[in-house]
């Protein structure tokens, strides 16, 4: 755990103050297609389009590409809307379903109408900062990579759920930029993910993983990292981060780590699959340690010292990932949050047998 504290401190943090020297002068070059898929996101997308609104970029350097999913509300209609009224050049496609993920049919559709050189992905349940693009462009511009993986962190109105949720997320964080520190990425998220048009074309784009129904962007991060080595890489900016919002109910949350649970054991990174085996069966000794203390009362306080390593070692290996979000944690919510992570990842792993799981109000199918 303190290996990945380590490599989450050895990304550098790409801030404009910071740079001055280095990117002083420099005027934006990069010209981005966003891509959006969205399915049923009426309630969401009015806070998206408001952060799209405030972007500060030039106009003509990018194009926002909202990919509908077959949805069954009002979504396109307030898309309809803010097209009428919007400043920069947004439109809608359908998507176009030809494998066992939607969201990877969106984006190979979007990328095939896409007019830029750079595609860049989120979702239409988050908000963007308003130098989102200029701070990704002005990475670009000084490290030329073919991949840029950026942050991404939970709101969070302090009740149980989010909280754990933006707990989880954090660490999540830690994780990937730690691989990043380690010159070995591990995870990415399409919520905040940027790559060239070329890139995504010489990799034959989803091909091969497109049966599973997630992971649009672990697997194409995996090809990218095997195809162009050294040129993926993470871009630790304040402006670049994307905030997300959280599952409503806990029915919620377990189906989508299903769904990212899903994609785990078809990774080919062996470093990634004994991240996940590590983790499963520590949590699940935190789920142990209890009984043993009751059924084994002569080693309960090695037992109890175990339990509060593992919280003390959350706490520290979290901190790092919410120093850097801005975001305020209390060591006094850790014990509950600990127990409840081991369980929550307890009930995804049984679940993942199941062969299927509920997602947008479908019935996804795992593939083999």
């Amino acid at each position: 755990m303190m290996a990945w504290v380590y490599g989450f401190q050895k990304v550098r943090t790409f801030s404009f103050s910071e740079l001055s020297d280095r990117s002083e002068g420099i005027i934006p070059k990069t010209r981005f297609s966003v891509i959006i898929p969205f399915r049923n996101e009426a309630e969401n997308l009015p806070d998206l389009l408001k952060s799209i609104e405030k972007l500060k970029y030039p106009e003509a350097s990018f194009e926002i590409i909202f990919v509908n999913d077959a949805s069954e509300d009002n979504s396109e209609a307030i898309l309809y809307e803010a097209i009428q009224k919007s400043k920069f050049s947004i439109k809608t496609i359908q998507n176009k379903r030809v494998s066992n993920s939607p969201k990877k049919d969106a984006i190979s559709e979007a990328v095939q109408q896409a007019n830029f050189e750079w595609i860049a992905t989120t979702d239409a349940d988050c908000t963007l900062s308003s130098n989102w693009l200029k701070s990704f462009d002005r990475f670009i511009q000084l490290n030329n990579p073919m991949m840029v993986c950026g942050p991404v962190k939970y709101e969070s109105a302090d009740s149980f759920i989010e909280n754990f949720q933006e707990l989880d997320g954090l660490s999540l964080q830690a994780v990937g930029v730690g691989g990043f520190g380690f010159n070995n990425p591990l995870l990415s998220n399409g919520a905040n993910l940027a790559y060239t048009k070329n890139a995504f074309l010489e990799v034959n784009g989803f091909s091969g993983n497109d049966h599973i129904a997630s992971g649009d962007d672990i697997f194409l991060m995996e090809k990218m990292k095997r195809t162009f080595p050294g040129r993926v890489q993470f871009l630790k900016s304040e402006e670049a981060i994307v905030s997300t919002k959280p599952q409503k109910n806990w029915k919620d949350v377990i189906n989508q780590r299903i769904r990212w649970a899903s994609k785990t054991s078809k990774q080919k990174s062996i470093t990634s699959l004994f991240l996940g085996a590590l983790v499963f069966l520590v949590n699940i000794s935190i789920l142990v340690l209890p009984i043993l203390m009751i059924f084994d009362s002569e080693r309960a306080l090695v037992y109890l010292l175990l339990i509060v390593f593992k919280i003390i070692t959350d706490f520290v290996f979290i901190q790092r990932s919410a120093q850097f979000f801005n975001v305020k944690i209390s060591f006094w919510k850790f014990p509950l949050q600990t127990f409840v992570y081991a369980a929550v990842i307890f009930i995804v792993v049984l679940g993942s047998f199941r062969g299927k799981y509920l997602w947008k109000g479908r019935s996804i199918k795992k593939m083999t």
